[in-house]
């Protein structure tokens, strides 16, 4: 593929200069994620995080709600809300038999929200894998969209009626212009997380083993962005500051749509999930508890 930018060069080989512990773990969060089930590696779960993520099991992604600003995580084992108190509160109705097994999450407006993964194990009558499933209620029900039974995605990313998945069963990018009632199928891509640009639904990036990679055209071709840094999982907020965290905890920020990258702060412990708002606002869990940032990553208070 070639890159139409006349001032970047892209180096095939540069990933070889990468931390080899930080580059083995994004290799190995990304076969997971292609093998279709179990969803990216995640780190051994510490002992002071075990009481707040036990009931959630892996965590696959986490929002904040425009609705009322609760932030809310999903796992292994459902939907849960982030209390005031420091622990979690299951979503859905029934909290006592666990929820579907959320692989992919996005918040896509207030209380409403995308989702893709496998129904609850003792939900026998649900198509499995679960497609593109939406809850217009806060995670109490889920209703399905499209590709029940078809396909799992382990990341998503919405914007307005823009919808964009990673397939983890083919290992393939696909992209919705209305909501998620409909697909096209792109370009085969080994990634662990995918964004949109906001505003531009053929702009979005994806972090791979080789670093950050760039599409123009939708999904269609994509890039490398010349000396991004190693990243895990992304983050576009409103505002069109771009955050990306690397398997390190490390945050980098950029505000040219990931042409180029500045480094902030960082986590103690690994990330597992990552949000953005405007104003600098970042929400990370790890495997340590959840951290949040009002000054874009510089600093974070531990809020769980």
């Amino acid at each position: 593929m070639i890159d139409r930018r006349p001032t970047r060069r892209t180096n095939p080989h540069r990933c070889g200069t990468r931390s080899r512990p930080a580059y083995a773990l994004l290799a190995a969060g990304i076969a997971v994620l292609l093998a279709g089930c179990g969803g990216p590696a995640q780190p051994a779960t510490s002992p002071t995080a075990a009481g707040l993520f036990g009931q959630v099991g892996h965590i696959h992604g986490v929002g904040v709600d425009p609705a009322d600003g609760g932030i809310v995580i999903a796992g292994h084992h459902g939907l849960f809300g982030l209390t005031p108190e420091g622990t979690l509160a299951p979503r859905q109705d029934s909290p006592q038999t666990g929820g579907p097994d959320l692989m992919g999450f996005t918040v896509a407006g207030p209380a409403a929200y995308l989702a893709s993964g496998h129904p609850a194990p003792q939900d026998t009558s649900t198509p499995n894998p679960l497609g593109l499933v939406r809850s217009t209620d806060g995670g109490a029900t889920w209703k399905p969209v499209s590709l029940h039974g078809q396909v799992d995605f382990h990341a998503l990313d919405v914007d307005g009626t823009s919808v964009v998945g990673l397939d983890a069963t083919r290992g393939l990018l696909m992209t919705s212009s209305d909501s998620g009632r409909t697909w096209q199928e792109r370009a085969p891509l080994a990634a662990l997380d995918v964004a949109l640009a906001p505003g531009d639904g053929t702009r979005l990036l994806a972090t791979t083993e080789n670093g950050v990679i760039a599409s123009r055209d939708g999904g269609a071709t994509f890039t490398i962005v010349a000396d991004s840094p190693l990243l895990t999982y992304l983050a576009w907020a409103d505002d069109g500051t771009l955050y990306g965290i690397g398997p390190d905890g490390t945050l980098h920020a950029s505000t040219d749509q990931g042409a180029t990258w500045q480094r902030r702060g960082g986590t103690e412990s690994p990330p597992q999930a990552i949000t953005a708002e405007p104003g600098g606002r970042l929400t990370i869990v790890t495997n340590g508890g959840v951290e949040h940032s009002t000054d874009g990553g510089a600093t974070l208070q531990r809020l769980a």
